[in-house]
């Protein structure tokens, strides 16, 4: 049975991908049926929508970029400009300005 599944891994440097042999992760019944419609091919089987976290959930990526806009969005309040805010955080203007100007239940 030539059947295989592919399943992708996350690393923190790159993704890799890992094949799995059908026969050892999928009753016969269902191998058979999958057969229906493809046989000696590789396949891929997504995670369910329900599973999938967002972006920078799991390293905390997230997290510090909140923390960061947090505190541009308090320095401008206190008087920070937005050119002084782009350097200091190496950002471009306009991005300083989506960031200070956003309507955010945050802010």
């Amino acid at each position: 049975m030539a059947l295989h599944l592919i399943l992708l891994l996350k690393n923190k440097e790159l993704a890799k991908v890992k094949y799995v042999k059908a026969t050892a992760v999928l009753p016969e019944n269902l191998i058979a049926e999958i057969q229906k419609y493809v046989q000696g091919e590789t396949i891929y089987i997504p995670k369910p929508k329900s599973s999938y976290e967002k972006w920078g959930a799991r390293s905390g990526g997230r997290q510090l970029i909140d923390e960061r806009n947090a505190a541009i969005r308090k320095a401008f309040r206190n008087g920070e400009t937005i050119p002084q805010l782009a350097d200091d955080y190496c950002l471009s203007v306009e991005t300083v300005k989506k960031i200070v100007y956003v309507k955010s239940c945050m802010s």
